[in-house]
This record gives structure tokens, C-alpha cells and sequence, in this order.
């Protein structure tokens, strides 16, 4: 059973994450993370007539692989754990309807990723179930209709803005005796610090980070140094400047340990994704692209993986409400056993 110890859920059975893959689109073919990806597309319909339907195939076929890459079929997982940012999390639903699996539907904006594997890992250490799913996905177009404007208006993107991922990343956990293993989870808190730009998630979903981090330095006892990366989810460049200098200030400097996937999937000088990548699909697509084989290889030890979301309404912005951001925690290590 888990340990609590504060707001941090310390894992003493350390699922393993089984299997996974991660899928993404003609931008995130031109990234530098482009060939750790399983499948891309040239072209962002998919082959589909609508966005939508576009993102739901994003889902479909992120767990497809996943499930091939562990030598498993639907039948054999318990539960998915799922969710994006469109209404009523109807990316997931009607992407994941045809498997039969029992299903949790999600919504933590850009946190989704870590909020379900948080969720799949305690599911599995709690006896629940012997597999378990967590999947999310975002697509830019779809993303752009629903919070900002219709690609047809032509608005100016404003330096602070984030381009939203065109991608999805699925992981299976269960209770293989392999790396990676599931250590420890925090579940963040809302923290709104007033911020109403909905162009600016960054600065709105910062504060979160910093006091989930903060919350889980506390409960462990452990440092920044402990681990070879602090990987954020989708601060951009604008949110990783403010979580790093917020840590500096108060005596936990993150400099040469952390990173965020919204930085890491574009290159933001050749690209024009102003302060870098977001949506669900980006931690989501670097964490089962990039971070868990690094995991398995060896060449990365411990990694803190924490995904930030600005929980966001767009009728409620529009009506001057701010914006919350919640992060949401998961450590992943090497080694297994519980803190």
C-alpha cells in the first residue's frame, strides 16, 4: 500500500510501466524530437473530415501501439485512465469507445498526462487491477476553434503564446518487476495567482509547479540534485523562466536539472512556436517518446515528471474570471521501493 507523507503518495510495490508510444503530426515531425516518435503524420487530418475526429485517431492509435508494444489486447487492461482539453473529454471518449475497457475520464487541462498515470500507478499499488492505462491527447486546430479562434480568423499570436501539440502519448502500468517504476505521486492543489491572459498559460500555471515541487521536496527530503531531470510539462519558455527563478529565490535552484516538454519538442528558432509547445499531447507525446525509453535505457536514473495545467473555461475568461493552474507529480526511477 502507499505511504502518505504530506501531499506525496509514496509507492512501496512501484508499478512498472509495461509498455507505451506516442504519436504526433507534421510539426512534431519537424522538431528535434522527431524519429524518438512511433508514428507521425504528414498531414494533421489524419485522413479524418474534422479536427476532432483527427484527435480522436491521435488516442486510438497511441494505445494501439502501446497495447502491440506490450503483447496485450484490450481485454487484458482493467482500466483506462483518460482525458484532453475538449468538451466533456469527447476526444477520449470517442476515441476510446470501441476497446470495451472500463473508463475514467480526466480533465486537468495540460496536466492530464500525469494526472492519469498518477491515477494508473495508484489504481495498480492499491489491488485494484493488474493493468492499468493513462492516455491524453491534444491537437492545435481543434484547441485553436475551442479556446482562442477558428484558424480561418488569422489572429496574431502574441510572444508569450504556446503552440498546442498535435500529438498523444499512452502507457500501460502494471506489475512487471522492470523499470520503469512508479515511485511516488503528488497530487497538486489550484493556485491562481490572478493571471487572466489566456495567452500567457505560462505564467498562469508556474505558481502551480512551484508549489507542487515545493510540496514534494518537503515530504520526501530529497533535493533537485537527486534527480537527473525535472521534467515540466508545458510551461514554455515564459513558465520555466518564473518556476526556476521562484525556486532560486527561495533557496531550491532547479539550474542544470530541469527541463520543460514544451521546450523540448520544438525548436523554437526555427519553428515560430513563440515560448514553445503545450496541450495535453505535449508531455503526454515527450514522456512516452523520449523520457520512459531513456528510463529503460539506463540514462536517466530518477526523473520527476510534472505536468501543469491551466484550468482554464473560456466563457469564464471571457466574463474576466482569472486563470487556476494545478501541477500534478510523478516521480519515476530506475530502482524500485517505496520512500
Amino acid at each position: 500500500m502507499a505511504v502518505r507523507k504530506g501531499n506525496t503518495l509514496f509507492l512501496e510495490t512501484a508499478p512498472s510501466v509495461i509498455s507505451y508510444g506516442a504519436v504526433g503530426s507534421k510539426k512534431e515531425s519537424e522538431g528535434p524530437l522527431a524519429a524518438a516518435f512511433d508514428r507521425l503524420w504528414e498531414d494533421s487530418t489524419l485522413g479524418e473530415d474534422t479536427w476532432e475526429k483527427a484527435e480522436c485517431r491521435l488516442q486510438k492509435e497511441a494505445i494501439r501501439i502501446a497495447l502491440e508494444k506490450g503483447e496485450l489486447s484490450p481485454k487484458d487492461l482493467q482500466v483506462i485512465f483518460a482525458g484532453d482539453l475538449l468538451n466533456q473529454c469527447s476526444s477520449s471518449i470517442y476515441g476510446l469507445r470501441e476497446l470495451g475497457v472500463p473508463f475514467v475520464g480526466l480533465y486537468g487541462a495540460c496536466s492530464t498526462m500525469a494526472e492519469s498515470l498518477a491515477m494508473a500507478a495508484l489504481f495498480i499499488e492499491g489491488g485494484f487491477g493488474e493493468r492499468a492505462a493513462a492516455i491524453t491527447s491534444s491537437h492545435f486546430c481543434s484547441a485553436e476553434r475551442q479556446f482562442r479562434f477558428p484558424l480561418e480568423y488569422g489572429g496574431q499570436r502574441t510572444p508569450t503564446s504556446q503552440w498546442t501539440v498535435t500529438g498523444s502519448g499512452a502507457a500501460i502500468l502494471g506489475r512487471k518487476a522492470a523499470p520503469p517504476y512508479v515511485r511516488a505521486v503528488t497530487i497538486g492543489s489550484i493556485i491562481d495567482m490572478g493571471i487572466t491572459d489566456a495567452n500567457n498559460m505560462g505564467a498562469a500555471m508556474a505558481p502551480a509547479a512551484a508549489d507542487t515541487l515545493r510540496r514534494f521536496f518537503r515530504d520526501s527530503g530529497m533535493a533537485p540534485a537527486d534527480f537527473d531531470l525535472i521534467a515540466t510539462g508545458d510551461l514554455g519558455q515564459v513558465g520555466s523562466d518564473l518556476l526556476r527563478e521562484v525556486m532560486e529565490k527561495e533557496g531550491c535552484p532547479l539550474e542544470g536539472r530541469h527541463n520543460d516538454c514544451g521546450l523540448m519538442i520544438y525548436d523554437r528558432e526555427r519553428q515560430q512556436v513563440e515560448a514553445g509547445g503545450s496541450g495535453c499531447g505535449c508531455s503526454a507525446s515527450v514522456l512516452c517518446a523520449y523520457l520512459l525509453p531513456a528510463l529503460q535505457r539506463g540514462e536517466l536514473k530518477n526523473l520527476l515528471f510534472m505536468a501543469t495545467g491551466a484550468l482554464m473555461s473560456t466563457t469564464a475568461v471571457q466574463q474576466g474570471e482569472s486563470i487556476p493552474g494545478i501541477a500534478h507529480l510523478v516521480w519515476l526511477s530506475q530502482e524500485p521501493g517505496g520512500k
